[in-house]
């Protein structure tokens, strides 16, 4: 057991067979469990998604937070690029979780930012899955498998993540799911702006209530 905070329990998890580090945060009774992919540079240890998986797991959501790639192969920067290799790693911990007996059963939705939603999307065209929000993401880098998601898909982008947003207006229209474009107004990519994040949490955990089955709404 890492820890606890509230009536939470955060517990250090091995996801084989790769080896890769993560922390799966458990609720009293949680109705879904959300699976994080994090973007280039960034690890389990994300402080932004951090303070989401602690939203969600206040709203009754499991979460898991976990290293998409082992030290070694994060010393190799088109690692963490290689959309591919990074999906591969979130259906393998998404079959993890669906095997946990903690988790094993729930609905399963994805959170992705930057490079970690197109790996989410990429993932998500194969598994069945709930509910994707992207934050500050690329989908753009799923490229022509944004047809067949089917997941409801959330894209959250800062309306001064002028780059960014563009790219996520593209992708959006080659969504064929249930879709949502926000813009936090004043965002820039890394939503550090006062109330930016605490926007993102909010859309976010209202998305995840309405698709994620057996969620309280």
């Amino acid at each position: 057991m890492a820890g606890e905070i509230s009536q939470d329990q955060l517990c250090a998890v091995t996801i084989a067979p790769a080896g890769l580090d993560g922390v799966l945060g458990l609720p009293a009774a949680p109705q879904g469990v959300v699976l994080f992919a994090h973007g280039s540079g960034s690890s389990r240890f994300s402080p932004r998604n951090t303070l989401v998986a602690q939203a969600l797991r206040a709203s009754g959501f499991a979460t898991l937070l976990f290293d998409l790639l082992t030290a070694e192969e994060a010393e190799e920067r088109r690692n963490v690029f290689d959309i591919a290799l990074l999906s591969e790693r979130l259906r393998m911990a998404t079959a993890w979780v669906r095997r946990a007996p903690e988790t094993a059963g729930l609905a399963v939705g994805y959170f992705g930012a930057s490079t970690g939603a197109a790996a989410a999307l990429v993932a998500a065209a194969v598994e069945t899955i709930a509910a994707i929000v992207s934050r500050g993401g690329r989908p753009d880098l799923a490229g022509q498998t944004l047809a067949r998601v089917r997941a409801p898909t959330l894209l959250i982008v800062g309306g001064r993540d002028t780059a960014v947003l563009e790219l996520n207006r593209a992708a959006f229209c080659a969504l064929r799911c249930e879709k949502q474009l926000t813009i936090i107004p004043g965002a820039t990519h890394l939503f550090e702006e006062p109330g930016a994040l605490e926007a993102v949490v909010d859309h976010a955990r209202r998305w995840f209530l309405t698709h994620l089955p057996g969620a309280a709404r």
